[in-house]
């Protein structure tokens, strides 16, 4: 057997690395014009609410979550007080939760500042992406995981922070009359529906499509908290029936 050098060693790691994370790149690189454009919007959507470039930019580099955003803009216009724009924020983005308990076995092995961060560039999108290709990986932690991660979720990251920043700066000359949050709804959903490739997708989108829609009344955005803990339990449920059956779709 060849003796490897430890420069040699180290080579092939860095090449190792860099083939995982771009790979990751090629899977998120299709998804990055929707949410680029989201995040455009999200950008347009703050300084429109009244907030000045610079509190906006702020938001969208520390807060980094679109619909939590969006869902705080209207109680800070009204002068909420801060723990109800808190607690709001919050619900939305209660789905982050879910996502994490679900990657946390792949990084388990990091320390905690690690793990915050990358916590914190989490995506809907990376999530899907990542889970998709590793939920049944009998080996979880492994260097090609976690650099396949890193190449899902930094190019989305700066994607989105360019983008936002763009509709920061530019929205005092967007007409107010363009329907740009209808136009990246419909990007978001044709980058999503492509990735339902079985039965338990299907009722899971299904499901939390139909429960978004009909709890809307609810406040502080409930609705949508109760569409992705349905989402969840009706697609795990749909999986274990099909599993039961003993076939897959």
């Amino acid at each position: 057997m060849t003796k490897v050098s430890l420069p040699q060693a180290r080579a092939l790691a860095r090449a190792r690395a860099a083939k995982s994370f771009n790979e990751g790149f090629q899977q998120v690189l299709p998804t990055m014009v929707a949410t680029s454009l989201w995040g455009f919007v999200t950008g347009i959507a703050m300084v429109k609410a009244g907030m000045s470039e610079l509190m906006a930019s702020l938001m969208t580099l520390l807060v980094y979550a679109g619909s939590a955003q969006l869902t705080a803009l209207p109680l800070i216009t009204a002068g909420a007080p801060l723990w109800l724009i808190f607690a709001a924020a919050s619900v939305v983005n209660i789905r982050f939760v879910i996502f994490g308990a679900a990657v946390q076995p792949f990084f388990s092995r990091y320390r905690w500042p690690a793990r915050l961060g990358l916590g914190y560039w989490l995506s809907d999108m990376g999530f899907v992406l990542f889970m998709s290709k590793f939920a049944d990986a009998k080996k979880r932690g492994t260097p090609h995981q976690m650099w396949f991660y890193l190449g899902l979720i930094i190019p989305g990251w700066i994607s989105w922070q360019v983008a936002s920043l763009a509709g920061i700066f530019m929205g005092g000359v967007v007409p107010q009359g363009w329907e740009l949050e209808f136009a990246a709804t419909l990007a978001l959903m044709g980058i999503t529906i492509p990735l339902v490739k079985n039965m338990p997708m299907a009722v899971s989108i299904l499901v939390a499509g139909s429960l978004a829609w009909l709890c809307q009344p609810l406040p502080l955005r409930l609705g949508l908290a109760v569409a992705v803990v349905g989402g969840i339990v009706s697609g795990v449920a749909a999986e274990k029936y099909q599993l039961k059956g003993g076939h897959r779709v």
